[in-house]
């Protein structure tokens, strides 16, 4: 099963952690706060979110992924805020 999940379309960074954790929860049927392990068990989502976020300078963007195992899953985020579970 692969379970994606989009950006949304507004212009404001929304942190891949958040993404990720609403991604598996929507997958698993459950609610968020109900995740065990917690995301911070797996990876840091501070750091995760620093991979990804707007730069200052209006020529620079973020480019690239990160994959990680979570609840079974094999998590991919890139930068353009896409979330994939598979």
């Amino acid at each position: 099963m692969t379970e994606t999940s989009e950006p949304g379309s507004d212009e404001t960074f929304e942190k891949p952690s958040l993404r990720v954790i609403e991604t598996v929860a929507s997958a698993d049927g459950v609610d968020p706060v109900d995740l065990e392990p917690p995301l911070t068990d797996v990876v840091d989502p501070t750091a995760l979110d620093a991979l990804f976020e707007p730069t200052t300078k209006i020529d620079s963007s973020r480019r690239g992924r990160v994959t990680f195992r979570y609840r079974g899953y094999r998590v991919t985020v890139d930068s353009s805020g896409h979330v994939e579970l598979g």
